[in-house]
């Protein structure tokens, strides 16, 4: 039992924590203040790349927000137990990291205040359009699926709103890697590959966040996590990392197949400078390879190699996206395949981008949010998983 020498001083870091993490957000509104009076002029984007580095935070968390969901699908739909106990976490961390990557991604729009537009004349064929539909759909069904959790009275339907929330959340999934999909303007993107590898992709970076996030209650809580059930979680992060390279490098050979976008690949993977080197030693080596020796390699796999292979997971999802979006977005158009373009617009050329500090102030900011939510719900409602004795099946 904890002495109360120990709780006070919990308390006390708790709202140290706590604080911090509201240091950081209003930094991120500060950010967002400048940028709305400055313009996006002080910021390192651009009329070529519009989408900087806060994108590069709230497509992660956005991603994540679905994928952490597999752990709660995995109890409810398929019935397994150890995942059943951890599915209230899951769905908090779902409803957390999406309100974080959605707060980056209105406040990055310079527009903000449009979303009254966009909420009250709904474009059928702008995919934008289909994803505010698919984001409060999803903060919806989440809701009502802690609720069924939660309330013993509403218990019989927590199976059915599993369901709704396994299905929405590969909806919403589609939809993200939709919104790349259908800009068929730039090489990098246009490809029917994108939805499925945002899936699989998501499978990875939200049990890498649920891993983070369940060792760091259970050491709060003075608790440690039974051997079996993390031996039996942590090789499921080692498959949905076997599946997410499997999904990348389908991606980028597809991309080979095609003429017009080998130009691209090849500014990607070998002529790009900053862009290869954070593929292959950022995602491929740091975010891929090394965690699956962290959880694999005989005599490894413990508790912290799983978390620091979680934390590397994480890193290495950041250095693809920022890849995938800066990247797509610094090849130079092809405006007429076939032909040379040149003018004083800078036809042909690699477009430049240096993100500045408010960029990055308004990412952290998402993440910030996402620690505020989950740390206040876990320490008012019961969020702790609470685990029978472990029978592996």
């Amino acid at each position: 039992m904890p002495t109360l020498t120990s709780l006070r001083f919990k308390n006390r870091l708790y709202y140290v924590l706590l604080g911090l993490g509201g240091i950081v957000a209003l930094a991120g509104m500060y950010a967002v203040h400048m940028m709305e009076h400055y313009g996006h002029i002080i910021t390192g984007m651009n009329n070529q790349i519009v989408w900087g580095i806060p994108h590069v935070f709230a497509i992660f968390l956005v991603v994540a927000a679905s994928g952490v969901l597999n752990v709660a699908s995995i109890g409810s739909v398929f019935g397994k137990a150890i995942y059943k106990a951890r599915a209230p976490l899951a769905s908090l961390l779902s409803i957390a990291m999406l309100a974080g990557g959605l707060f980056v991604l209105m406040l990055d729009l310079g527009r903000p205040d449009r979303i009254i537009v966009a909420a009250t004349h709904f474009n059928l064929t702008s995919v934008f359009a289909w994803n505010i539909v698919l984001y409060s759909g999803m903060f919806s069904l989440v809701a009502v699926y802690l609720w069924t959790m939660m309330e013993q009275r509403m218990n019989r339907w927590t199976t059915p709103a599993g369901f709704a929330v396994f299905a929405w959340r590969f909806i919403l999934t589609t939809g993200t890697g939709l919104i790349f999909a259908f800009l068929t303007a730039r090489q990098a993107y246009g490809s029917a590959m994108l939805p499925p590898m945002f899936i699989v992709l998501s499978f990875a970076w939200g049990l890498a966040v649920f891993h983070l996030v369940q060792t760091s209650i259970y050491a709060w809580n003075e608790k440690t996590l039974d051997p079996a059930i993390m031996g039996r979680k942590k090789n499921l992060l080692g498959v949905f990392i076997v599946a997410s390279l499997y999904m990348v490098a389908a991606y980028h050979f597809t991309n080979l197949y095609f003429a017009h976008k080998i130009g691209f690949e090849r500014f990607i993977l070998r002529d790009g400078d900053l862009y290869p080197a954070l593929f292959w030693g950022g995602y491929v080596v740091l975010g891929n390879l090394l965690p699956l020796l962290l959880i694999f390699l005989p005599g490894l796999g413990k508790t912290r190699c799983v978390i620091t292979a979680s934390m590397l997971v994480i890193l290495g999802g950041f250095a693809l996206l920022y890849v995938f979006i800066i990247g797509g977005q610094a090849y130079p158009l092809d405006i007429f395949p076939g032909y040379e373009a040149s003018s004083s617009f800078a036809d042909g050329q690699i477009n430049a981008y240096h993100p500045s500090l408010y960029e990055f102030m308004l990412g952290f900011a998402g993440l910030a949010i996402a620690f505020m939510i989950t740390t206040v719900s876990v320490r008012v409602l019961n969020f702790m998983p609470h685990d029978k004795p472990y029978i592996a099946d």
